[in-house]
């Protein structure tokens, strides 16, 4: 065959069009469950660090292990849901879903004082794309113990300042709850209060419409939880007595 014909030429993109998808899907196929575990391995290395928890690399699987006691899905009347696995629930999806009719994960972590806290995750939007996290509630049901926050393509050092321990430790200490009321923890300017009277942090400097996504978030996706939330206070209060 002539090589410098088009016939030439198209068979031969077409050969190498067909051998190249063939060994780039055939990778993909080999590689998937690994990438899987990964996923896995970052969710899980992030829920353990809303308990503020940070495994060693390499460590993170055997640690979830270790510190997540139970796991499991509630719906808007703090009620568990049978047959639906904690860990696959999509959080994107839910997000969207109106409050009474999601499926709500709990992760129970047991830290090394033998103290239980309440993992719950959250997701959003910010400025340029999707931002998420996880947030530990003691085990009176309104005590935030620890956050953990990340985004997808926020802006470095603006709205990115989401994911530094700058930002998430603030949370530390403060309630969802106060003088009876359920409210969800405020993300202000800082120098600024809410006039609600709900607990806050201060947003991230410069990073104004990724803070504000971040209180939206934390209302959108805590809110659903008051009654699950509400529930650990009652038992920790009958457990006291």
């Amino acid at each position: 065959m002539n090589k410098q014909s088009n016939s030439y030429t198209i068979i031969y993109i077409i050969i190498l069009v067909t051998v190249v998808g063939t060994a780039l899907a055939t990778a993909s196929l080999a590689l998937r469950g690994r990438q899987q575990d990964n996923a896995n391995a970052d969710k899980m290395g992030q829920i353990l660090a809303a308990a503020l928890i940070s495994p060693e690399k390499g460590k993170v699987v055997e640690e979830f292990d270790r510190y997540i006691t139970g796991q499991y899905v509630v719906n808007a009347q703090g009620e568990k849901i049978e047959g639906v696995a904690a860990f696959d629930v999509n959080i994107a999806a839910q997000s969207k879903v109106t409050p009474d009719k999601r499926e709500l994960p709990v992760f129970v972590c047991t830290v090394n004082d033998g103290s239980e806290k309440y993992i719950v995750p959250v997701y959003g939007a910010g400025l340029w794309g999707p931002i998420w996290g996880y947030v530990a509630f003691d085990a009176d049901g309104s005590t935030v113990y620890g956050a953990y926050f990340a985004h997808q393509g926020e802006t470095p050092g603006l709205g990115a300042e989401i994911e530094k321990p700058a930002f998430s430790s603030q949370f530390e200490g403060k309630r969802v709850f106060k003088d009876g009321r359920f409210r969800p923890i405020a993300v202000v300017k800082a120098g600024q209060s809410p006039l609600d009277g709900e607990d806050y942090v201060d947003g991230i400097s410069g990073g104004t419409i990724t803070s504000k996504g971040v209180g939206a978030m934390l209302d959108n996706c805590l809110t659903p939880y008051k009654k699950f939330l509400q529930n650990l206070s009652r038992l920790q209060n009958a457990s006291a007595e």
